[in-house]
């Protein structure tokens, strides 16, 4: 199947060269040598408000020719833990692949995924990465969608274990990538506090930390499973570190900031 954009033409231009005029506006130069990481994680709200904390993101990093890609499920359909394993996902820049020999790979090492396209056709916290990736990696790459409407620790362990042994017996270079807003609809101040909170505990590679702070302070951060499985992932696979490249608030943009949603661009190594 080809899966259709659903929020083209809403949360970023439907039309090609608006596209990627609004991706140059971002200004994000690539550096001479862009950063090796094993996972990122990037905001995936309307490109006007956190399109620039992410282009900052994967401007700076060597994107794998494969990207496992997990975002929160918004919609509320499909299965709990839901991943597509064949297919084509179509986007104003071109048709991207889904890897599915990584997917069927996760299915394998997985207790939990399970295949579901439901649940992905109409979520956009995946779907607003692929024209970033597209036009600031410069590179063909495939992907493997996972959508996630859990918290259960048994599911995000089994998960992020899934995605540690495909990645290490893999010939191919996968990046992880979770999708997240942080705060949202807080004032500025209380954003600024809540979202520093959770990204120091992500800076840490504290997923035990990140998640208290989530439950004690009330963060409404939406890809909180997608972020701590990444962080899993990541530590099983050796990171070491993690840098925030980049954070802002909606208010940022348009000024307003009695009511704000905040965006961080992360990079784990």
């Amino acid at each position: 199947m080809i899966r259709k954009p659903a929020v083209a033409g809403q949360f970023y231009p439907s039309d090609p060269h608006l596209l990627k005029k609004l991706i140059t506006s971002f200004g994000c130069k690539p550096p001479g040598q862009r950063a090796k990481v094993i996972a990122c994680i990037l905001p995936h709200a309307g490109y006007i408000y956190s399109g620039k904390v992410a282009a900052e993101v994967v401007s700076q990093i060597g994107i794998g020719e494969t990207c496992i890609v997990l975002g929160p499920n918004h919609t509320g359909y499909g299965v709990p833990a839901s991943i597509m394993s064949e297919g084509e996902w179509q986007t104003p820049l071109g048709i991207l692949k889904i890897d599915t020999t990584v997917a069927r790979e996760l299915l394998k090492n997985s207790t939990y995924l399970k295949e579901d396209a439901l649940a992905h056709i109409y979520e956009h916290s995946i779907e607003v990465q692929l024209p970033l990736i597209q036009e600031l990696s410069r590179k063909d790459f495939t992907f493997v969608p996972i959508v996630l409407a859990t918290d259960e620790d048994l599911v995000y362990k089994d998960i992020a274990g899934a995605i540690a042994k495909t990645v290490r017996n893999s010939k191919k270079n996968i990046t992880i990538i979770a999708s997240s807003d942080m705060t949202h609809y807080e004032t500025q101040k209380s954003a600024n506090a809540k979202d520093e909170e959770a990204i120091k505990a992500i800076l840490d590679l504290n997923e035990k930390e990140l998640l208290e702070k989530v439950d004690r302070l009330q963060i409404s951060m939406c890809g909180t499973m997608p972020v701590t499985i990444a962080i899993l992932a990541a530590k099983e696979l050796g990171a070491k570190k993690a840098q925030l490249i980049a954070y802002q608030t909606s208010g940022d943009i348009t000024g307003d900031y009695s009511s704000v949603v905040g965006y961080a661009g992360i990079i784990i190594q």
